[in-house]
């Protein structure tokens, strides 16, 4: 082995095709090494080095005196802990051991060891994944209704007392008779929605929660199928009452 330091070589020769996928998810590069061994099933060797380094070599597709070489991924590695790190790709090398090694040590492993730095480096720093936080509970909420006619409100008697002063400051208006808040459509669709995403974003910000709803469909008025009584036409005589 004419790699620096103490390299061990394990040959697994063909894997089973079950396992190319896997192999070809830890290969640290995107390149030919990667699509070689989802496509062609070739014999492959694992090189392990002394800081944990492990190299995958398989030999080039119609390229017999040539091998790819490219790094594979750590144990353990997590996605968040890769994000950011440049990828050491892989690269092709002669059937010359002397040539390959040095290609290998000047062209690969340089870059592959501040990127296994880099890894590490994330690992011990965020162990697990960034989870993005749960919305908190809300104890208010707020539920504005799109109407018929292009208006927005709600029934006063449904706003939250501390989501008044905010629908004012979003251009609601209190409608006495309609006994509700409601933002006119008088505003052109651009400026309706500028305001609904402030109020919205303003609500959310106090811990109120805001739904949106379509109002119910008007029940349409029962037309009467009863036959009309009709009057005695004009002219016409009544009968006499019997005496």
């Amino acid at each position: 082995m004419h790699l620096p330091g103490h390299w061990h070589r394990r040959y697994t020769g063909f894997p089973p095709p079950q396992d190319q996928p896997h192999i070809a998810d830890r290969v640290w590069d995107c390149g030919p090494t990667h699509s070689a061994l989802l496509d062609w099933d070739p014999p492959t060797a694992f090189l392990d080095g002394p800081a944990g380094e492990q190299l995958c070599v398989i030999p080039r597709p119609r390229s017999p005196r040539q091998y790819l070489v490219a790094p594979l991924q750590p144990d353990g590695a997590r996605p968040h802990h890769l994000r950011g790190v440049d990828e050491p790709n892989g690269i092709a090398v002669p059937d010359d051991p002397v040539r390959a090694a040095a290609q290998i040590t000047r062209r690969v492993l340089p870059r592959y060891t501040q990127a296994l730095h880099a890894v590490r480096r994330n690992a011990l720093h965020q162990p697990d994944p960034p989870h993005r936080p749960a919305a908190p509970e809300v104890t208010k909420s707020l539920t504005l209704i799109w109407y018929p006619d292009g208006v927005v409100g709600a029934p006063s008697a449904s706003v939250p007392a501390d989501a008044r002063i905010v629908l004012y400051g979003c251009y609601f208006q209190y409608s006495p008779h309609e006994a509700a808040f409601v933002l006119p459509a008088s505003y052109s669709t651009e400026v309706r929605a500028l305001l609904l995403q402030s109020a919205v974003r303003q609500l959310t910000t106090q811990g109120i929660g805001v739904n949106f709803r379509h109002a119910a469909p008007t029940p349409s008025r029962a037309i009467s199928t009863a036959a009309p009584t009709l009057g005695a036409p004009p002219g016409a005589r009544q009968p006499a009452a019997r005496r």
